[in-house]
């Protein structure tokens, strides 16, 4: 992706609400689930990860498993929140 397209995904992201939060439970099949519709629907998510998701691992490799599952790019790691692509 060039940087162009990446700068124009990053400034329509900052405008998203999360569509959904991951707690304690993680990442799970259902979590994944919903981020792959989601993703169908709108191509950029915005997902916030709360505090309780953040104890064994951090942001970013939850990111990145995200990623992974879904098969989606990681547009931006803001704080708690992250943003997906597909």
């Amino acid at each position: 992706m060039d940087k162009d397209r990446l700068h124009e995904l990053k400034a329509e992201a900052s405008q998203l609400k999360p569509v959904m939060n991951i707690g304690k439970n993680g990442i799970t099949e259902t979590v994944v689930g919903e981020i792959k519709k989601h993703l169908k629907a709108d191509h950029l998510i915005k997902i916030k990860m709360l505090k309780s998701s953040r104890e064994e691992k951090d942001t970013i490799a939850i990111a990145e498993e995200l990623s992974q599952a879904t098969a989606s790019e990681v547009i931006e790691i803001r704080g708690n929140n992250v943003v997906l692509y597909k």
